[in-house]
């Protein structure tokens, strides 16, 4: 992620923030990609919302608009989960966003998110996360790091964040979109990937039943149990490698220019490589996790590359 400044000012700020330090109101524009002096989201009060509303969305601002279903408001806890859900949301699609994606020149349908909660006034909920025809479900009690933790060690996932949960899920629905605008794109998916059309279901009976290995070929175990999942997973972690460099670089931790405009996929993943391995070993000097624990083998970063290069629309 980028810092910007403020418009009335030019103090500088992040990207969640509301109000620079001299106190003006902040208004974040994904077209612009910058903090401007616009007009509130009508979800700015109840979820902390610091996008600027858009005429085409009336008093939502585009990611506020793309959300159908909220937990209820009513339920202790649901409200602040929603609101960091959210703010997870807004950083992912800010991201897209740099590369052409559910912006005035994307011509094709934007994603619906139901953000529901696993608690309820009449009681707990199973909730399937997932995405489905355009529509991704999220938990929002996955927002909550004791949540996540639980079941990071529970599922034995190494990376589990809601951020990474919006990011798999969009690459299901960006699959689709892909499908559709590009003749070209499932063959060579197919090539790489395999091929998706094999029975979903039984593939991941078969996954949860007897878990692979990630070996040399898949980023991740789950990335093993159906070539869906294996894309999902696979832009998943471009998208991370993407926002670690662009965000090393707003602070001058990582060389190089914008990693949202490198051409050069395997350039870009050198990049990210060589800066993950830095910052896990300082990270090791603390007795911290990793930041970044995973191998990136040549069959995966061929798959990063074939992902880089289909979905970065921008020239």
């Amino acid at each position: 992620m980028q810092i910007f400044h403020c418009p009335a000012c030019s103090e500088q700020v992040w990207f969640h923030n509301h109000h620079c330090p001299n106190g003006h109101a902040l208004h974040f524009d994904p077209d612009a990609q910058a903090m401007v002096q616009g007009s509130d989201c009508e979800r700015r009060a109840a979820i902390g919302c610091n996008w600027s509303a858009h005429t085409e969305q009336g008093p939502l601002c585009r990611s506020c608009a793309m959300t159908a279903v909220i937990p209820d408001p009513e339920v202790e806890g649901a409200e602040s989960r929603l609101a960091r859900t959210e703010a997870a949301k807004r950083w992912v699609l800010a991201g897209l966003h740099r590369w052409g994606w559910f912006g005035p020149s994307d011509a094709g349908p934007a994603p619906r998110f139901e953000l529901v909660a696993d608690r309820t006034r009449h009681g707990p909920e199973d909730i399937t996360m997932g995405h489905a025809d355009g529509v991704i479900t999220l938990d929002v009690a996955e927002s909550s790091r004791a949540v996540q933790e639980e079941r990071r060690e529970r599922l034995d996932e190494e990376y589990r964040t809601m951020i990474g949960h919006l990011r798999h899920e969009l690459a299901h629905y960006l699959f689709l979109r892909l499908s559709t605008d590009d003749p070209a794109f499932p063959d060579g998916f197919r090539s790489l990937f395999g091929d998706e059309r094999a029975d979903y279901g039984e593939a991941l009976k078969a996954h949860y039943a007897n878990p692979r290995p990630a070996g040399d070929t898949h980023i991740t175990s789950y990335a093993t149990a159906h070539p869906h999942e294996d894309w999902a997973e696979t832009v998943a972690h471009l998208l991370h490698l993407t926002d670690l460099v662009d965000s090393g670089h707003a602070v001058a931790l990582a060389p190089g220019g914008d990693a949202y405009a490198e051409p050069d996929a395997q350039a870009l993943i050198e990049r990210a490589a060589d800066f993950a391995m830095r910052v896990n070993h300082v990270n090791r000097a603390l007795d911290l996790p990793d930041l970044y624990p995973f191998v990136l083998s040549d069959p995966v970063r061929d798959k990063l590359t074939f992902a880089h290069d289909a979905l970065r629309r921008t020239g």
